[in-house]
């Protein structure tokens, strides 16, 4: 199953439905204007701009310069963008690819209570999904590692390539994710998982504070400017075994795997005798070392913050809940979350 065929046929209902819209608004307009008799004063054209459904262009350089103030717009980037936020929302239980609609909001998290809310009887799904082979399911736990480098197995991109096979097919695995990272950024010569990793890590958050205006459902932890250690929660899973369980399973882990391949690059400079290797190496260890220096300020944080024992009210937004992580005791370097989101 290709993504592109979903596209395109995505693509043709939207446009057309678009289409549709504008014709039964000029057929209106002209029924109003033989009515009242204002054929000499009024067109009945409506101008693209002005349709207030969506329409979709494959690349920005195909809207039109009419079109370009209609918020409506969209383009198959904004398209690949919106699956990805989805199958976010599949690894954390908020979506399932076997019921449609939103699946858990808040509450008690746990398997029983998922498939209890997938096994609706007014719906055609995959019984007991658990015995089934390949199926997708939502973490275990309320954290998905989401750096730009490939240290840490089951990360992000790692999870969103096996949506992408086991919902659309193994077969068609490698030019579904070509098509997805093309869409992303069609100039990269970079591989298709490492186009999406890089959008993932330093792109997706920023883009689903923008979609939620501010009040993003996904958070994500973020040691700081040298990308050490990043990762997203669910809002609606938190409760206060998550920052321990981020602090003690993941970030450890990360800081495990930096310090080992220092010890690589380390060893590799010191035997190497070509003189390009060496400089990149040595470039890599800098970073490294910088991430290493970041985590371990990073885990003093985590270690203070599940001190704290911080809960959450749903109730009260998420800007009262997310300034409870963010400056902690006053001091403007003590953030638990991406600092990106500001209020």
């Amino acid at each position: 199953m290709l993504i592109r065929d979903k596209y395109e046929n995505y693509k043709n209902e939207v446009n057309a439905r678009f289409d549709q819209l504008k014709k039964n608004e000029e057929e209106l307009n002209k029924i109003f204007i033989e009515i009242y008799g204002l054929q000499d004063e009024l067109t009945p054209n409506v101008a693209d701009k002005d349709i207030t459904v969506a329409k979709i262009y494959d690349k920005k350089e195909d809207i039109p310069e009419e079109m370009k103030s209609n918020i409506y717009v969209r383009t198959k980037q904004d398209v690949i963008k919106d699956l990805i936020s989805y199958i976010v929302g599949c690894v954390f239980g908020r979506y399932s690819p076997y019921k449609e609609g939103l699946i858990f909001a808040g509450g008690d998290f746990n398997w029983d209570n998922y498939f209890n809310l997938l096994n609706n009887p007014d719906v055609s799904i995959v019984k007991n999904i658990k015995t089934v082979r390949n199926a997708f399911l939502p973490n275990d736990e309320n954290c998905i590692v989401n750096t730009d480098n490939d240290y840490v197995e089951f990360s992000l991109v790692d999870r969103v390539v096996e949506f992408i096979s086991v919902i659309f097919g193994q077969s068609s695995l490698e030019e579904n994710l070509r098509f997805i990272a093309n869409a992303l950024d069609e100039k990269s010569n970079d591989t298709p998982r490492n186009v999406i990793r890089e959008y993932l890590a330093n792109d997706f958050f920023k883009d689903h504070c923008k979609k939620y205006q501010n009040r993003p459902i996904y958070w994500q932890f973020d040691s700081g400017k040298y990308g050490g250690f990043r990762a997203l929660m669910y809002l609606h899973r938190y409760d206060l075994n998550t920052i321990p369980t981020v602090r003690l399973s993941y970030l450890h882990d990360i800081q495990w795997k930096y310090e080992h391949e220092k010890d690589r690059l380390e060893q590799f400079i010191e035997k190497s005798n070509i003189t390009a290797e060496k400089a990149k190496a040595k470039k890599e260890l800098d970073l490294i070392n910088k991430q290493i220096l970041e985590c371990k300020a990073y885990d003093e944080i985590l270690n203070h913050a599940s001190n704290m024992n911080i809960q959450i009210d749903l109730d009260d937004g998420v800007k009262v809940n997310y300034q409870k992580f963010q400056k902690l005791d006053g001091d403007k370097d003590k953030n638990i979350f991406s600092t990106y989101l500001k209020f």
